[in-house]
Protein backbone atom coordinates (compact mmCIF):
# COMPACT_ATOMS: atom_id res chain seq x y z
CA UNK A 1 0.00 0.00 0.00
CA UNK A 2 1.31 3.09 -1.15
CA UNK A 3 0.43 6.48 1.88
CA UNK A 4 -0.47 10.13 0.99
CA UNK A 5 3.00 11.80 0.63
CA UNK A 6 5.31 8.74 1.62
CA UNK A 7 6.93 5.69 0.49
CA UNK A 8 5.59 2.74 0.27
CA UNK A 9 4.19 1.52 3.76
CA UNK A 10 6.36 -1.49 4.72
CA UNK A 11 4.46 -4.96 4.14
CA UNK A 12 4.95 -5.86 8.58
CA UNK A 13 3.84 -2.31 9.46
CA UNK A 14 5.72 0.28 11.25
CA UNK A 15 7.76 3.90 10.77
CA UNK A 16 8.56 4.44 6.56
CA UNK A 17 9.79 7.65 4.99
CA UNK A 18 7.55 10.38 4.80
CA UNK A 19 7.71 13.64 2.35
CA UNK A 20 4.29 15.40 3.60
CA UNK A 21 3.17 18.11 5.81
CA UNK A 22 3.90 18.09 9.49
CA UNK A 23 1.66 19.76 12.42
CA UNK A 24 4.31 19.95 15.21
CA UNK A 25 3.20 19.55 18.27
CA UNK A 26 4.42 18.74 21.60
CA UNK A 27 1.88 17.24 24.01
CA UNK A 28 3.74 14.34 25.40
CA UNK A 29 1.64 11.59 27.83
CA UNK A 30 3.11 8.71 28.87
CA UNK A 31 -0.62 6.99 29.12
CA UNK A 32 0.06 3.90 27.38
CA UNK A 33 -0.71 6.17 23.94
CA UNK A 34 2.06 7.33 21.50
CA UNK A 35 2.26 11.39 21.35
CA UNK A 36 4.19 13.88 19.94
CA UNK A 37 7.04 14.81 22.56
CA UNK A 38 7.62 11.54 23.47
CA UNK A 39 10.50 8.50 22.56
CA UNK A 40 8.91 5.69 21.06
CA UNK A 41 9.97 2.29 19.50
CA UNK A 42 9.04 1.05 15.98
CA UNK A 43 10.16 -1.26 13.63
CA UNK A 44 12.09 1.35 11.31
CA UNK A 45 12.35 0.39 7.68
CA UNK A 46 15.36 1.03 5.72
CA UNK A 47 15.94 3.59 2.92
CA UNK A 48 17.58 0.98 0.33
CA UNK A 49 14.39 -1.57 0.66
CA UNK A 50 11.42 -0.92 2.88
CA UNK A 51 11.39 -4.83 3.00
CA UNK A 52 14.08 -4.88 5.90
CA UNK A 53 14.79 -2.85 9.03
CA UNK A 54 15.08 -2.83 12.16
CA UNK A 55 13.19 -1.90 15.42
CA UNK A 56 14.70 1.67 17.01
CA UNK A 57 13.87 4.52 18.82
CA UNK A 58 11.88 7.63 16.92
CA UNK A 59 11.78 11.13 18.78
CA UNK A 60 7.94 11.86 17.92
CA UNK A 61 7.38 15.30 16.76
CA UNK A 62 4.20 15.74 15.29
CA UNK A 63 1.41 13.85 13.53
CA UNK A 64 0.55 13.95 9.81
CA UNK A 65 -2.93 15.53 8.07
CA UNK A 66 -4.38 12.08 8.74
CA UNK A 67 -3.28 11.64 11.92
CA UNK A 68 0.07 9.53 11.80
CA UNK A 69 3.13 10.17 13.78
CA UNK A 70 5.73 12.07 12.32
CA UNK A 71 9.31 11.21 14.09
CA UNK A 72 13.03 11.37 13.00
CA UNK A 73 14.52 7.99 14.71
CA UNK A 74 17.55 8.26 17.16
CA UNK A 75 20.69 6.00 17.32
CA UNK A 76 23.34 6.24 20.11
CA UNK A 77 26.13 5.44 17.36
CA UNK A 78 28.46 8.59 17.62
CA UNK A 79 27.57 10.98 14.86
CA UNK A 80 30.18 13.69 15.40
CA UNK A 81 30.84 16.23 12.15
CA UNK A 82 28.14 14.45 10.56
CA UNK A 83 25.51 17.17 9.12
CA UNK A 84 22.58 14.91 9.06
CA UNK A 85 22.36 14.14 12.47
CA UNK A 86 21.96 15.88 15.52
CA UNK A 87 23.52 15.28 19.04
CA UNK A 88 20.22 15.07 21.89
CA UNK A 89 22.40 14.22 24.60
CA UNK A 90 21.39 11.45 26.55
CA UNK A 91 17.79 10.92 28.53
CA UNK A 92 15.55 7.90 30.26
CA UNK A 93 15.02 6.44 26.54
CA UNK A 94 18.25 4.72 26.79
CA UNK A 95 18.68 2.60 29.61
CA UNK A 96 22.85 2.38 29.26
CA UNK A 97 22.65 6.96 29.32
CA UNK A 98 24.16 6.65 26.17
CA UNK A 99 24.26 9.76 24.05
CA UNK A 100 21.99 10.21 21.46
CA UNK A 101 21.54 11.68 18.12
CA UNK A 102 18.86 12.48 15.95
CA UNK A 103 18.72 11.94 12.05
CA UNK A 104 17.15 14.99 10.57
CA UNK A 105 17.79 14.21 6.83
CA UNK A 106 14.99 11.54 7.22
CA UNK A 107 11.40 12.28 8.08
CA UNK A 108 9.57 8.76 9.65
CA UNK A 109 5.16 8.49 9.55
CA UNK A 110 3.87 5.69 11.56
CA UNK A 111 0.21 4.33 12.68
CA UNK A 112 0.18 4.69 16.17
CA UNK A 113 -0.88 0.97 16.13
CA UNK A 114 2.72 0.03 14.92
CA UNK A 115 4.22 1.77 17.89
CA UNK A 116 5.82 -1.15 20.20
CA UNK A 117 6.10 1.19 23.27
CA UNK A 118 6.45 4.58 24.72
CA UNK A 119 10.27 4.75 26.29
CA UNK A 120 10.14 8.55 27.68
CA UNK A 121 9.34 12.33 27.37
CA UNK A 122 11.61 13.81 25.12
CA UNK A 123 11.92 17.51 27.50
CA UNK A 124 10.63 20.56 25.76
CA UNK A 125 14.06 22.49 25.35
CA UNK A 126 15.40 19.53 23.39
CA UNK A 127 11.96 19.18 21.52
CA UNK A 128 12.23 22.93 20.90
CA UNK A 129 15.72 22.52 19.49
CA UNK A 130 15.01 19.67 17.61
CA UNK A 131 12.06 21.70 15.30
CA UNK A 132 14.71 24.89 15.34
CA UNK A 133 17.92 23.07 13.84
CA UNK A 134 15.02 21.33 11.56
CA UNK A 135 12.56 24.50 10.83
CA UNK A 136 15.57 26.95 10.50
CA UNK A 137 13.67 30.11 9.59
CA UNK A 138 10.15 28.29 9.83
CA UNK A 139 7.86 30.54 11.77
CA UNK A 140 5.04 28.85 11.41
CA UNK A 141 6.32 25.26 12.49
CA UNK A 142 6.40 27.34 15.81
CA UNK A 143 2.48 27.95 15.34
CA UNK A 144 1.72 24.58 14.52
CA UNK A 145 1.18 25.29 10.54
CA UNK A 146 1.80 22.58 8.31
CA UNK A 147 5.01 22.57 6.10
CA UNK A 148 7.01 20.02 4.60
CA UNK A 149 10.01 18.92 5.84
CA UNK A 150 11.67 19.15 2.56
CA UNK A 151 10.26 23.22 2.55
CA UNK A 152 12.24 23.47 5.59
CA UNK A 153 15.74 22.20 3.91
CA UNK A 154 15.09 24.07 0.83
CA UNK A 155 15.08 27.70 2.83
CA UNK A 156 18.01 26.66 5.34
CA UNK A 157 19.96 25.50 2.06
CA UNK A 158 18.70 28.31 0.30
CA UNK A 159 18.41 26.36 -2.95
CA UNK A 160 15.85 24.12 -4.41
CA UNK A 161 16.20 20.45 -4.04
CA UNK A 162 16.51 17.92 -6.25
Amino acid sequence: MTEPAGDPEPARGGAHTYHGPVIWEYAPDLDGDPDPGEIVWTWVSFDEDTRVGKDRPIAILGRAEDRRLVGMMLSSRDHSGDRDWLAIGSGPWDSEGRRSWLRRDRLLAVPADAVRREGAVLPRATYDSIVAAVAKAQPDAQAGRAWTLRDGLRRILGRPLP
